[in-house]
């Protein structure tokens, strides 16, 4: 099927029915009278030999596939806005913009930090919004790429899609200041012996690869989403937890813990700013990536 025998404007209209099920309210959505949005879903429902709705009692449901065009629809819709607001050129210092990058707390904390100041700088209209990166970020990278600037995670989680490199760090673990069952250095042993509060998503999936080929399979007694807690549940306790060592020095003297050296040598993190392909060529974007890589460089390595 060829795009330039469509009207786009059926994208807006598509989206609009399937979300809001409803074709007078789906024809407010986006600026039509309710006669024109019976007109765009029977062209809808010509073209996909579907009905897409389909009445049920007093409401619409929908189709299966309905169901399946429901988030296409809203990456096309997400992906011509991002392709009609690009920009030639982009002068920073005068510019209004507001970029989304998804993020862990760990980025955030160490690294978009450090970006909003550089920015806020150097770009006072600027705006920064950081959204919790989903847990399903490697079943469909492209749709959620599709709805954000960029996406900083680090290598061994995604491929396949440009990248910046930002920073390189390390790991380190933290152990209760009380636990007088670890020394001065932590050993494999203790790795094996003692309970684990762990990040339960998979930013830190190398990591976790590596301990498993040591053999170690950690005891897990707490889990939990954000990476900034793990200080406040090893204190006090018996348990360990592996976090960024930049992560870790920013943390220090929040919560009763030691930082200790990993009793083997660990694979680094390369941290990295992911985008969709369709931001290559874009004048806003190019700066964000340029920005993001030097406030990167800066960090260092751990």
């Amino acid at each position: 099927m060829s795009l330039s025998g469509l009207d786009l404007n059926l994208v807006l209209s598509l989206r609009a029915l399937l979300e809001e099920r409803n074709v007078t309210r789906a024809g407010q959505r986006v600026g039509l009278s309710q006669p024109a949005m019976s007109a765009a879903l029977a062209r809808l429902r010509r073209h996909f030999d579907d009905e897409l709705l389909s009445r049920v009692g007093g409401q619409y449901e929908l189709t299966a596939l309905g169901r399946a065009l429901l988030d296409r629809s809203a990456t096309a819709c997400d992906l011509l806005e991002r392709v009609f607001s690009s920009r030639a050129d982009f002068l920073p210092h005068s510019e209004e913009h507001e970029f989304t990058l998804l993020a862990s707390d760990y980025a955030v904390a160490v690294f978009g930090a450090e970006l909003a100041r550089t920015v806020h700088a150097e770009a006072p209209g600027v705006r920064l919004h950081f959204r919790h990166t989903p847990p399903d970020v490697t079943e469909d990278t492209a749709t959620l790429l599709s709805a954000a600037d960029g996406l900083l995670i680090p290598h061994g989680v995604i491929s396949g899609f440009p990248a910046v490199e930002l920073f390189t760090d390390g790991w380190a673990f933290l152990v209760a200041e009380s636990n007088d069952e670890v020394g001065d250095r932590l050993t494999m042993a203790d790795l094996a012996r003692l309970p684990w509060v762990i990040y339960q998503r998979t930013y830190d999936a190398p990591a976790a690869r590596q301990l498993s080929m040591l053999g170690i399979e950690p005891r897990v007694d707490v889990s939990v989403d954000s990476f900034q807690v793990l200080p406040f549940l090893v204190a006090g306790t018996r348990r360990i937890t592996l976090v960024q060592r930049l992560l870790a020095e920013r943390l220090s003297g929040v919560a009763a813990v030691r930082v200790m050296e990993p009793p083997y040598e660990v694979v680094p993190l390369q941290e990295a700013l992911w985008w969709h392909p369709v931001h290559t060529h874009d004048a806003a974007h190019i700066w964000l990536r340029e920005t993001a890589a030097r406030v990167g460089a800066e960090l260092g390595v751990s």
